[in-house]
């Protein structure tokens, strides 16, 4: 039987998603999507051969609906929504900080919610998505949201009770690493080399690092350990990092990532 999807909010996350579902096989003319902007509408029906659809039309067409909208935005597209939602559908959540019970609430009872906390990677097809079923999905439902997301990056399964943890560590993941490229392109600076080449070198051995991470399996202590020779100079930088407390620092900063996803999460934001 065909399944028609609906994406509702095109913005990067959304439009990404659904490059994802057509290059994994989708086909467009089971794929619908909102949007607010008449000539975002026709740019992503040429772009992609997809219909265009009200919010409405999508809840009463659609087996399952994508809501890739703003967070402050959800409680009323559910408004929208809700009276043409019928409580077979599956509702898949890629908003930030929204629990399931908030939509449930919401919706008809016993309609099936997955909540998912896509990273931005999502956009270059290397994401993360983490998943987590509400109090009426099921094992097909979490399957059926692995393989829309599976076309932009990895899944992966967790309670919904650790989200917020995963917030921090994947969701906002990428923007540490940002952040430490940054800190080190600075650095190459001040030691005489151009910008352009500093941030290259970085890049490329954030690149490496990473592979090697993904593709060897070993701890990353050992994979350390591999470049930290004696007396050499990656024990010189690791010496100044560990004096200043850099791991000290991240942990603090997972913590309060995760605080703060609570908060929002509470509705204390």
């Amino acid at each position: 039987m065909t399944q028609t999807v609906a994406v509702l909010g095109t913005g990067k996350i959304g439009e990404a998603l659904l490059s994802g579902m057509i290059r994994a096989g989708w086909r467009p003319a089971d794929l619908l999507v909102t949007t607010r902007r008449a000539d975002r509408a026709d740019e992503l029906r040429t772009r992609y051969g997809v219909e265009p659809v009200t919010n409405a039309e999508a809840a009463k067409r659609a087996d399952t609906l994508i809501l890739a909208v703003k967070p402050q935005d959800m409680g009323k597209l559910l408004d929208e929504l809700s009276p043409h939602i019928a409580a077979d559908r599956l509702v898949i959540s890629a908003a930030a900080g929204i629990p399931t019970s908030f939509i449930e609430e919401r919706l008809t009872a016993g309609t099936p919610v997955v909540r998912v906390m896509p990273n931005t990677p999502v956009l270059v097809d290397e994401g993360m998505s983490v998943i987590s079923a509400g109090s009426h999905a099921t094992a097909d439902h979490l399957a059926h949201a692995e393989e829309i997301f599976g076309g932009v990056g990895k899944t992966l399964r967790v309670p919904e009770s650790q989200q917020d943890a995963a917030t921090a560590l994947s969701g906002s993941g990428p923007a540490y690493f940002y952040f430490l490229v940054e800190a080190m392109t600075d650095a190459g600076i001040l030691l005489g080399l151009p910008r352009a080449q500093a941030h290259d070198l970085i890049v490329q051995a954030a690149i490496g690092a990473a592979v090697m991470l993904r593709d060897s399996g070993e701890h990353p202590v050992k994979l350390r350990e591999a470049v930290t020779s004696p007396a050499g100079t990656t024990i010189s930088a690791i010496r100044e990092l560990e004096n200043h407390g850099v791991r000290a620092a991240l942990i603090a900063a997972l913590e309060a990532a995760r605080d703060r996803s609570r908060e929002l999460a509470s509705g204390n934001g």
